[in-house]
């Protein structure tokens, strides 16, 4: 009886993980290997959707460069000025905490808030950016910032550095905080300025966090989809073309979602890049955790 009661009490969660997370897994796996709408039967068709995504699908081949492309573009720089406006207000004697709660407002923001924003500010005929520009004599015409395939990837960086660099900062402040007062002062007492300290103090003392957030950063970039979907499919963008002009945007999980359930319905082969994506974020998880604990054994 006393074992019964453990096994009961747990029986709901392990329920739930196995119903909710490992089934659709499983399920997604099996259904990879067939060619089905949803709806009619299933063909089998063996590897033949995994060779097409590997050999033949252009537009996979365009969503993993405007992931990877849209990632480079601005997860280094939210995470250097994430670190940056870190240690700025950690030495701040008052307002450190109300600046803090104001920077991490974006990263707690909903997608659709910052699609709505960022489409109100980079309209080509009503955006505040290309009124303002006009007004101070930096362009003659309206730039179209959401039409040109040049661009428009530059905007969703943006929109991605805004969001995720209040996220950073206060990943950073938990570290920065954590580092004792005296390794400062001894730095000061060497005569230390403030860059040095920044470069030869604060940056080595805080790797083991680099380490977490570019990792986390890597493996929630590959998930992208939420802010460039919504920001080019809304009524004001001039573009409502899955991906953004020229499909420049488009990425992994935005051409899962439309072959899946927007421009068709082809589930399996959706299933197969749904699988594709999951064994590369494995696999980005798996390096990093290997990082984390050479890190860790450093210190």
């Amino acid at each position: 009886m006393n074992i019964l009661w453990p096994i009961l009490f747990l029986a709901p969660f392990v329920i739930c993980f196995l119903l909710f997370n490992i089934y659709p897994i499983i399920y997604t796996f099996v259904t990879s290997f067939y060619e089905w709408d949803g709806i009619g039967e299933k063909i089998f068709v063996g590897i033949a959707n995994y060779k097409r995504i590997l050999a033949e699908d252009v537009n996979f081949r365009k969503a993993i460069f405007g992931t990877v492309r849209i990632m480079l573009c601005s997860y280094p720089i939210s995470i250097f000025l994430g670190l940056v406006m870190a240690v700025f207000l950690s030495g701040l004697r008052r307002g450190s905490h109300a600046a803090q709660t104001i920077n991490f407002l974006p990263y707690i923001t909903t997608p659709v808030a910052i699609g709505l924003i960022f489409s109100f500010l980079f309209d080509r005929s009503s955006g505040i950016i290309n009124k303002l520009l006009v007004q101070i004599g930096v362009i003659n015409e309206h730039i179209n910032w959401l039409g040109d395939e040049s661009l428009a990837y530059l905007i969703v960086s943006f929109m991605l550095i805004w969001k995720c660099t209040g996220y950073f900062m206060a990943i950073y402040t938990a570290g920065i905080t954590s580092i004792s007062e005296e390794v400062y002062e001894a730095a000061r007492v060497d005569g230390a300025n403030a860059w040095t300290t920044f470069w030869r103090i604060t940056v080595p003392l805080v790797k083991p966090i680099t380490v977490f957030v570019v990792i986390t950063s890597l493996i929630s970039g590959l998930q992208l989809f939420d802010e460039p979907s919504l920001l080019f499919t809304g009524s004001r963008t001039g573009s409502k073309v899955v991906g953004g002009p020229g499909r420049s945007c488009l990425t992994i999980v935005w051409d899962f979602y439309d072959v899946s359930f927007q421009t068709t319905s082809r589930l399996g082969y959706g299933s197969a890049v749904a699988v594709v994506l999951f064994i590369m974020i494995v696999i980005f998880a798996t390096f990093g955790m290997k990082a984390m604990n050479r890190t860790g054994d450093e210190k």
